[in-house]
């Protein structure tokens, strides 16, 4: 029988999925108020003739709009300026329509409306360290891409980028939308090169959550379903060809939702203990690094756990996980690994991920990365890696 240990499950948001539920929002936008900030990137939904159907809708519902643009990863200082700029214009719901940039943006500005606090305050790590009390303006999220499952968290990831940047979290349970919109039509302006990075980022979400030191039973069961998802969806959407890829598209929505979910409540592991540094020293976009790193990062962490944890369960978690994604049900636990490892490698390689040389990462920056690789979705890995072993990671993906 399986073992039931205590866990805990943070707040959730209220979610509408399916085919045209965008059409939903002004009626539960204008429940909320009569003035929203409308949060967007340049072109995923602002270029749109979607767009002009969307606040005309919000018209009709008696509800004023401002708007601003979030392009590229958010910094602490587009936050703090954004705050400023609608301090006073007494906003009474954010809405936040874009990728996982967008949305995480958007969080963190729904989350400072009310105080008109700095962002550096909060933002673990490298700020104030001090404590966030809320109340956050009511939040709703409509993500356009399906990767880091923005939607479904706590956490606004914002980065100064450099050789001293950071990519830093401002995270409270505050911060969870009040609603999340997942309408997969959203995803068919996405770009195969787009689809491929986003689809990557959130199959390694639902990997390490699913061998995450802290999973739980609920958490497995989301991740599977998620996986499952990745499976039958992903490269359909990727190839772009109808009608396979509209529901290749509802797949990818769905896995991505689930990816959010599950790392908001057990953490993430070594890929995502790496994209962090890397997303900051460097501009490489994060589900390229996801990506291109989770195929070794797998090896090297059932290599670890065999060496030294031959009793870790989360071996025979990628077990079943091989047999799952290449559909070899008859595999022994070995082989199963053995083929989800090349499996990763595998997609990688089709979907043309590339390596981390091409954005001029060197051997000789692994110090400076591996030095702060060890922040929080490191210690949910499910084993603690030596700082010769994510050496390895990164120079078998240089």
């Amino acid at each position: 029988m399986q073992a039931f240990k205590p866990f805990y499950i943070a707040r959730l948001p209220r979610i509408l999925f399916g085919r045209s539920r965008l059409n939903e929002a002004p009626a539960l936008i204008a429940g909320y108020g009569r003035k929203a900030l409308l949060v967007t990137g340049k072109q995923s939904f602002f270029g749109t003739q979607r767009w002009q159907r969307f606040i005309d809708d919000l018209a009709g519902q008696g509800v004023e709009w401002r708007h601003c643009i979030v392009s590229g990863e958010p910094s602490p200082q587009l936050i703090d300026d954004t705050v400023d700029q609608f301090r006073n214009e007494h906003i009474e719901v954010v809405v936040a329509i874009g990728g996982g940039s967008v949305l995480d943006a958007a969080k963190a500005i729904a989350g400072l409306l009310p105080s008109g606090d700095s962002v550096m305050d909060y933002l673990e790590g490298v700020g104030r360290n001090k404590p966030y009390r809320g109340p956050s303006t009511p939040f709703i999220a409509v993500p356009t891409t399906a990767g880091t499952g923005s939607e479904a968290t706590k956490n606004s990831v914002l980065s100064v980028q450099g050789p001293q940047g950071f990519k830093k979290s401002f995270r409270d349970e505050c911060l969870v939308p009040e609603y999340a919109i997942l309408d997969p039509d959203l995803l068919a302006s996405c770009s195969p090169a787009l689809l491929a990075a986003d689809g990557m980022d959130a199959l390694t979400q639902l990997l390490e959550s699913y061998v995450s030191a802290k999973a739980n039973p609920f958490t497995d069961a989301l991740a599977w379903s998620g996986m499952q998802a990745v499976k039958d969806g992903f490269f359909a959407a990727w190839h772009g060809a109808e009608p396979e890829a509209g529901e290749g598209r509802a797949a990818m929505a769905y896995a991505a939702l689930l990816s959010g979910i599950t790392l908001a409540q057990v953490g993430l592991g070594s890929v995502h203990g790496l994209a962090s540094p890397l997303g900051a020293f460097f501009p490489i976009p994060h589900g390229v690094v996801c990506g291109t790193l989770v195929a070794v990062a797998t090896d090297v962490n059932i290599r670890a756990m065999q060496a030294r944890e031959p009793a870790n369960p989360a071996l025979a978690k990628y077990a079943a996980v091989g047999r799952l994604l290449s559909g070899q049900n008859e595999l022994d636990d070995q082989l199963a690994r053995d083929a989800l490892i090349a499996l990763l490698a595998d997609w990688s390689n089709r979907l043309k991920l590339d390596r981390l040389s091409v954005y001029g990462i060197t051997e000789a920056d692994f110090p400076h990365v591996i030095a702060n690789a060890r922040g929080s979705s490191m210690q949910t890995n499910p084993i603690v890696l030596a700082d010769e072993e994510i050496g390895e990671i990164l120079r078998k993906r240089l």
